[in-house]
């Protein structure tokens, strides 16, 4: 099957090629009777503007990268669709990559969106790898950091206080009152995670609690359900149980709550549990969960904002770094719950 090219519109309509130029890119320019002769042409010749030539004609193509670290979590589902509907409004596309936290598809994709032109990059940078900031603005990207802060007063960022985030959960925890925590996280060299630690280790050290007995700390190599399960049967097996659990995101929660279930534990009678992110499943798991929530759709809208505002005005535009306030939705996994000390749970399998 043959494209039609912008001659054959021309022709059809009968004016020049730069009228149909006009009318495609800089419609105000051109009369409405001939504005609309012209989108009829196109429509009969089904003709397709060739975005890739005007793209190497420019210089700049109108599409902007997005490089995530897990495209499966629903958190960067949701921050993907803030940005998505920015673009959509400009008249631009997005490039989605995912780096799975790995420095090397990191920098490969950089190259590739370099390699495609793009207007800019929206980015969660790989804990195993510095970003090249001067590198990328050398070529005319704008860049813009995503879910992280960054001291450079001269790099936009939006973020979550997510120190903030987990004093809600420990004070939530507290109001409860459960005195014992233990706290599920990936990596400390994950940000989030150590951030969120911090937080609810300076809440439970302000209400006079001694760290060493009040916090009980399971590391997970990943932040999905899987390892939330895997954490659960650690726990388990290990004897009794605190009666709290906070989970740096909500996967981990929720696959520390399916073992919970299995292991016949009550929750929130048993064992209150907190998660963070509140994505969309956390309201439909089978207790539903108490989670800090972030603004995601907003993170992903305002970042993209902040990056088409520095790509088109690269000499006046102004660095900022966002950070928004998380809040804490209360549900049924800690509603009823604050019975302190103990619990020792029937033994399970593990985790196949």
């Amino acid at each position: 099957m043959t494209t039609s090219s912008i001659k054959e519109v021309a022709r059809r309509a009968g004016v020049s090629v730069g009228t149909v130029s006009n009318v495609l890119n800089h419609p105000e320019r051109v009369a409405e009777a001939t504005r609309t002769r012209v989108l009829e042409a196109v429509e009969l010749l089904g003709f397709v503007r060739n975005d890739s030539a005007r793209s190497l004609r420019s210089g700049v193509a109108n599409t902007v990268g997005l490089i995530v670290l897990d495209v499966a979590n629903p958190f960067f589902t949701d921050v993907a669709r803030g940005v998505e509907d920015v673009c959509n409004e400009t008249g631009s596309v997005v490039i989605l990559c995912n780096s799975d936290d790995s420095g090397a598809k990191q920098d490969r994709y950089l190259r590739v969106l370099q390699e495609q032109r793009v207007r800019g990059v929206l980015v969660t940078p790989a804990r195993d790898a510095e970003l090249p900031v001067v590198e990328l603005r050398a070529r005319g990207l704008a860049v813009v950091l995503l879910d992280r802060t960054d001291e450079r007063a001269d790099l936009c960022s939006v973020a979550v206080d997510d120190v903030a985030g987990g004093r809600l959960a420990a004070e939530h925890l507290l109001a409860e009152g459960h005195r014992e925590v233990a706290f599920v996280s990936g990596p400390r060299s994950i940000r989030q995670c150590e951030d969120r630690r911090r937080g609810l280790r300076t809440a439970l050290r302000d209400a006079g609690l001694h760290l060493g007995t009040a916090v009980r700390e399971v590391l997970v190599p990943a932040m999905n359900a899987r390892s939330g399960a895997e954490a659960a049967w650690r726990l388990l097996a290990a004897g009794p149980l605190p009666s709290a659990v906070f989970c740096a995101n909500d996967l981990l929660a929720m696959g520390f709550l399916r073992e919970l279930l299995r292991a016949g534990v009550r929750v929130p009678t048993d064992v209150a549990l907190v998660g963070y992110d509140d994505i969309e499943f956390a309201a439909a798991a089978a207790v539903p969960l108490t989670s800090v929530r972030q603004p995601t759709y907003r993170l992903g809208r305002t970042a993209a904002e902040l990056l088409f505002e520095e790509s088109e005005e690269p000499d006046t535009h102004t660095h900022r770094q966002v950070v928004f306030r998380p809040e804490l939705v209360v549900r049924e996994s800690t509603a009823g719950g604050g019975e302190a000390g103990w619990v020792s749970p029937p033994p399970v399998p593990p985790v196949s």
